[in-house]
């Protein structure tokens, strides 16, 4: 059976280059600082971001958290978007690590704006958690791969500094955004004090994602990467792929966000489905199949028994991402079959 893997980006697959460069990674034990690829990485990261600094983590989540710790201190207030990936669906960790109180702020397709956030601050009182840090997340997961543009960034920032704010951006898939808008990655981390991206979404490594900031708190980070247990040796191995990621992955992102347009148009085409092309903007199309008066579940597990794979979301809400591996032919097969499996669910109505 032919298969379709659309869950997520995460599913890509190492090239052949990187796997060859896992094999014959120069290592050291990057705990003592000493494995070199794994300084590479890092030099290189914060170079690509126009940082001082990078650190390496084993994942997103524990980039995050690394990151949102370095800047703030247990009973702080964090304040995110209401549909953040970071409040979601990374276990509650800021604040069963953290102890951090999270502040939720409803934006419109992922972005919050300065005046949505005045309107939760609160003045200093002995009864409320001090607010130390905004949260963005550029590409917002939740909303669709929505963008944040680097003027909205930008106007964000300068309104968090008057606050004395900090701002951590959520960047797991930042060069998506950056790719859509056509600029400089760096224009969309230039005025945010803390990045986390991955490596191991659509850019295809298979592990890693990394911390980018001012020299001062990507240290601490690490501290807290330790704290974490994410303290690790011979670490090139991972670093290695990661490299090849940012110098050569980028660029390819295109062909993803064209196969999700393609995929996007199609679906909404289909009786019974509904999205809002607006929204598709990267990698990652949601939709609803309410209007076929079934489950997302019952959707996915109709689309799996011709060897497509989706998510099922909450409600009717079904996320299919392009990534590497997915070609436009695959694109018009998920549509065939998504059609097919529409037709045959009216039927039985």
């Amino acid at each position: 059976m032919r298969v379709v893997d659309l869950r997520s980006d995460t599913v890509t697959l190492p090239t052949e280059e990187m796997l060859e460069a896992i094999r014959t990674a120069e290592l050291g034990d990057d705990v003592y600082g000493e494995d070199p690829t794994v300084n590479r990485l890092e030099e290189l990261a914060a170079k690509k971001m126009g940082k001082e600094a990078a650190l390496l983590t084993t994942s997103g989540t524990q980039a995050n958290l690394a990151s949102v710790m370095s800047q703030t201190e247990r009973g702080d207030e964090v304040i995110l978007e209401a549909h953040a990936h970071m409040y979601s669906h990374e276990v509650g960790a800021f604040s069963a690590i953290g102890g951090l109180v999270p502040r939720l702020v409803t934006g419109h397709m992922g972005v919050m704006t300065p005046q949505d956030i005045e309107a939760v601050l609160r003045q200093p009182n002995i009864h409320f958690p001090p607010t130390r840090l905004i949260c963005i997340e550029n590409t917002h997961n939740y909303a669709g791969g929505t963008v944040w543009s680097p003027s909205r960034i930008k106007t964000l920032c300068e309104f968090a500094k008057t606050r004395r704010l900090n701002v951590h951006m959520d960047g797991a898939r930042i060069f998506n955004a950056a790719v859509a808008q056509n600029i400089d990655v760096r224009e969309l981390t230039r005025y945010v004090d803390t990045v986390m991206f991955c490596l191991s979404k659509g850019l295809s490594a298979p592990v890693g994602s990394l911390v980018v900031g001012s020299r001062s708190l990507v240290d601490r980070a690490r501290r807290y990467r330790k704290m974490l247990g994410g303290g690790m040796r011979q670490a090139g191995i991972i670093a290695a792929p990661g490299i090849i990621a940012i110098e050569k992955m980028i660029d390819r992102l295109k062909d993803d966000h064209e196969n999700a347009k393609l995929l996007a148009r199609g679906l909404s085409k289909i009786g019974g489905i509904s999205l809002d092309l607006d929204h598709i903007q990267t990698n990652i199309v949601r939709y609803d199949v309410s209007g076929l008066q079934i489950t997302a579940s019952e959707w996915t597990a109709g689309m799996r028994d011709f060897g497509i794979k989706a998510g099922a979301q909450e409600a009717g809400r079904v996320r299919m991402v392009t990534h590497r591996g997915i070609e436009k032919e695959d694109i018009e097969y998920t549509l065939e079959i998504a059609e097919k499996v529409a037709k045959q669910i009216r039927e039985k109505r």
